[in-house]
């Protein structure tokens, strides 16, 4: 009886992916990789964060397997993740040598090398734009060409290289600098993350945190959940970041660049004790591509959990590191719709028993 159960259940499951294949493919519409590069960024960015794998080909053959699911996206890309050799660390790659593409303020309106507004959804009117509806390739193209027609380019401008607004702050010594931390980091693709955790840890999982509860707890921790704080942005930063690896040697070969944003944010500290004194700590945020909401909500929760306080729940390492991870809570999520029959029908014998003896059931 046992057997057949099984044997029904295999088919079964063959017959679900094959229904999940058709699906893919009944309307006869190809989406070609190339595609998804061009038109689904942000989608690609966050796939490539939450999975610790920068890789655009690759996440973007994830995204269509996936039929754009995220969770599953991101689950394909860190099981492939974890196929794959580690050869070289890149050596320190310091975003102070970023080439900017956009970088904005709002804590000081000038700062040293001018902000630039990039690209961002921030100036757009959120209205439905019914002509793309209709778009086609000789639409693209025209438009296309009439933005590189403008000459946009100022030569006067630096783009790399630009110093940091926090400079500002330690320059009067007003920044709580703490000692440099030069331990080797740890990895948690390789090891799991022990409590409590290191600051190298929490990064890397903030990083590569589902976009959505890293943003939910940075909201929950501002607006005053546990305890509120309202940090300002002191330097938010897009753009690419060289890499380098060394290969045992002195000499160092550039490997290519990412896309990043990074973001700094100023949060009042101290007290009019001397021994802690009234300044400013940062919260730090730095994710792949353009995702700037996550990488400004991961510098809230790097502060909160840097910086604890009791009572504050966005402080709780555990807590926080654990669930925003999208592979194992979408993962345990999805677990339950697995058979649990044996369990459900001991907890089932367990209460009829339990209401049998208290004479619920006559």
């Amino acid at each position: 009886m046992a057997y057949v159960a099984v044997k029904g259940g295999q088919d079964a499951i063959k017959e679900s992916n094959r229904l999940l294949d058709y699906d893919r493919v009944k309307d006869e519409q190809l989406l070609e990789i190339d595609v998804i590069k061009s038109e689904l960024k942000d989608l690609l960015y966050q796939v490539m964060s939450e999975s610790s794998l920068y890789d655009e080909d690759l996440a973007a053959l994830a995204i269509k397997q996936a039929m754009g699911s995220m969770e599953e996206a991101v689950f394909l890309l860190r099981a492939h993740l974890s196929t794959l050799p580690r050869l070289y660390y890149t050596s320190v790659a310091d975003p102070r040598n970023m080439h900017v593409e956009r970088r904005i303020s709002s804590s000081f309106k000038d700062i040293p090398g001018g902000q630039f507004l990039g690209k961002a959804y921030d100036f757009k009117q959120r209205f439905l734009n019914f002509d793309l509806t209709n778009e086609n390739k000789e639409a693209l193209k025209a438009l296309k060409e009439r933005f590189e027609k403008r000459n946009l380019k100022n030569t006067d401008i630096n783009f790399t290289n630009l110093p940091k607004v926090v400079d500002y702050l330690i320059k009067e010594d007003l920044f709580n600098k703490r000692e440099n931390d030069d331990r080797e980091p740890d990895d948690i693709t390789k090891k799991k993350i022990e409590f409590p955790s290191s600051r190298s840890q929490r990064l890397q999982s903030l990083t590569r945190g589902q976009t959505g509860a890293v943003t939910s707890l940075g909201y929950a921790k501002i607006r005053g959940f546990g305890i509120g704080s309202h940090p300002n942005i002191g330097e938010l930063r897009v753009g690419d970041l060289s890499l380098y690896v060394n290969n045992n040697s002195e000499d160092e070969y550039y490997i290519g660049s990412i896309k990043v944003t990074e973001v700094e944010a100023f949060c009042a500290s101290g007290n009019e004790d001397p021994s802690n004194p009234l300044g400013f700590e940062i919260g730090y945020g730095l994710v792949f591509g353009q995702n700037e909401t996550k990488a400004i909500a991961m510098s809230v929760l790097d502060h909160s959990l840097e910086y604890k306080q009791e009572g504050d729940i966005t402080g709780d390492d555990e807590f926080i590191l654990l669930h925003i991870d999208s592979v194992e809570s979408t993962g345990f999520i999805s677990h339950l719709k697995l058979p649990h029959y044996v369990t459900f029908q001991s907890k089932l014998d367990g209460i009829r028993k339990i209401r049998k003896g208290r004479d619920y059931d006559k």
